[in-house]
């Protein structure tokens, strides 16, 4: 089976070292870039890249910009590394279309288990198409509509909709939503689930209001009848 090609991107030699060691041993094809423009260029020439590691704070270009021009014209799955443990840095990776944050110092086990779950996520193949109230998602296509308008949801915006719509009328707690939507034992702030909920129901306009808040739990997807 050929290898899945990912895309490690450190100012460090030595952290894209340790990275890439973890990732090969796992099966995994590293390509390594030393700064943002770096990045972009192998980006834009490796077209079969499955998932990006990007480091916040690098010279030339940094991993916050990287990440929005990626996210101009690809929906493949990014995580971001940072030296830096600011709720504030987080939150703003997850609104510039970031899948995953992680702090420095971390297990590298973590890491890699954390690739592995993003990639399994995004690998499932059910021919599948859910349709209610007026929404449609393509699994296999990674596509969702609104009254046959398209939306552009990122990678987590789009397993948290179909999460919701395959449990509809269920309440969800936030542990469960992160758990099956992240795909492994969380250990962040719940508030991860309300920034991606926030930014979900702006993008379906009026089916936003789907997605229930259950308050002091989580959430539910209710489409009245």
């Amino acid at each position: 089976m050929e290898k899945l090609k990912i895309l490690v991107v450190d100012d460090e030699s030595r952290m894209r070292k340790l990275v890439r060691d973890f990732l090969v041993k796992q099966g995994f094809e590293v390509i390594e870039a030393e700064d943002g423009e770096d990045a972009l260029n192998k980006f834009y020439e490796q077209k079969d890249i499955a998932l990006i590691i990007l480091d916040v704070m690098m010279p030339k270009i940094n991993g916050w910009d990287v990440c929005r021009e990626i996210r101009e014209s690809s929906k493949i799955p990014i995580i971001m590394l940072t030296a830096k443990g600011e709720e504030n840095d987080e939150l703003q990776g997850f609104e510039i279309g970031a899948d995953e944050y992680i702090s420095k110092p971390f297990s590298p086990k973590i890491l890699v288990a954390r690739v592995e779950a993003i990639l399994r996520r995004a690998g499932k193949n059910e021919e599948e198409i859910l349709q209610i109230g007026g929404i449609t998602v393509d699994r296999l296509g990674h596509q969702v509509k609104v009254d046959d308008r398209e939306l552009e949801l990122s990678f987590k915006e789009f397993e948290l909709l179909t999460y919701f719509i395959e449990n509809k009328g269920i309440a969800l707690s936030r542990e469960k939503i992160l758990n099956h939507v992240w795909n492994y034992d969380y250990f962040g702030d719940a508030r991860t689930i309300d920034t991606h909920v926030k930014k979900l129901r702006s993008k379906m306009g009026d089916k936003g209001e789907y997605i229930k808040t259950i308050w002091g739990m989580g959430y539910k997807f209710e489409v009245e009848a």
